[in-house]
């Protein structure tokens, strides 16, 4: 009888086991398809107010806050582009906003790359208490300093110029992007510094010929993040500039509320607004794999 009961036994457990698997594999499944769903909902929400602004841009005045509102514009009006970007001197604006961003990117690559090599890869007194300080100004809102630094740039005579957009990046202002950098210098192994200084390499040569060949992707992913935030930076211009002739896009296209010409045309609010992110597009689209492999080597070492 027991003999019988063992075989019996035997015999289920293939049956047990490949039952345990098909509910393995459905959990699996559900797992997926749920985390699909959720990434599904997230990429509709994100997508969601791009479309809604492209959509508008291409509708009648009257058609944008239409109820029941309508993402298919009906009829297609393409002649709100040209009409927003005569309305103002875009090229002018769109010039001064490429030489902002073009010439205060570098100088925060550089200068938060020296930064964190120096935290990273060289060991002097206080090193560590000044980084603690340099990441307490993270939690510093900028409306704090805002008036002390706006006093500042007066008694340099620098309102109403390009210089207090272009000139606090060379000085390393960003501690954000110092912590991104210093991290990935972090991930790299120190034999490097060591095996270059056996040579006869001094540290501006380490920092130069050894460790920027090897940043690329961090410096890249400090340069993306830097050009969108300038590129939309609207509070500094407005506090530093008068003149409209050195306005940027995002002060120029404040204009376009309450026009005198147009009033508040929402449609060419609206198309300005598409063509003003179209760079910002074009550059993440072919710099995106910097920008993956940079936050995936800053996150592996804290």
């Amino acid at each position: 009888m027991a003999t019988g009961q063992s075989l019996s036994a035997e015999a289920r457990a293939p049956h047990q086991g490949l039952a345990a698997r098909r509910g393995q594999t459905r959990s699996r499944i559900a797992g997926q398809a749920a985390l699909y769903v959720v990434l599904l909902a997230g990429v509709i929400l994100v997508t969601l107010p791009f479309l809604w602004m492209l959509s508008s841009a291409l509708k009648e005045n009257a058609q944008v806050f239409a109820f029941p509102p309508s993402f298919i514009p009906n009829p297609v009006v393409w002649a709100n582009f040209p009409r927003a970007l005569s309305a103002y001197p875009f090229g002018l604006w769109t010039t001064n906003t490429l030489l902002i961003v073009l010439i205060s990117t570098p100088g925060t690559v550089l200068s938060t790359s020296l930064t964190a090599f120096a935290f990273a890869r060289l060991r002097w007194p206080g090193r560590d208490v000044c980084f603690l300080i340099v990441l307490a100004t993270m939690m510093l809102p900028g409306e704090v300093t805002m008036i002390p630094t706006f006093l500042v740039f007066k008694y340099l005579g620098w309102l109403n110029t390009w210089l207090p957009l272009v000139v606090p990046p060379w000085l390393a202002r960003a501690s954000v992007d110092i912590f991104l950098m210093r991290q990935f210098f972090l991930t790299i192994p120190l034999e490097l510094d060591d095996a270059a200084r056996v040579d006869g390499a001094g540290i501006l040569t380490i920092y130069w010929r050894i460790l920027v060949p090897l940043c690329k992707p961090a410096m890249a992913i400090v340069a993306i993040l830097f050009f969108q935030f300038k590129w939309d930076e609207f509070l500094a211009p407005l506090i530093y500039l008068n003149d409209s002739s050195k306005y940027t896009i995002a002060l120029g296209l404040r204009l376009l509320q309450g026009s005198p010409d147009y009033g508040t045309q929402w449609n060419l609010m609206m198309a300005a607004a598409t063509t003003f992110i179209l760079p910002l597009l074009v550059l993440f689209y072919f710099a995106q794999r910097y920008f993956v492999q940079g936050i995936v080597f800053t996150g592996i070492k804290g």
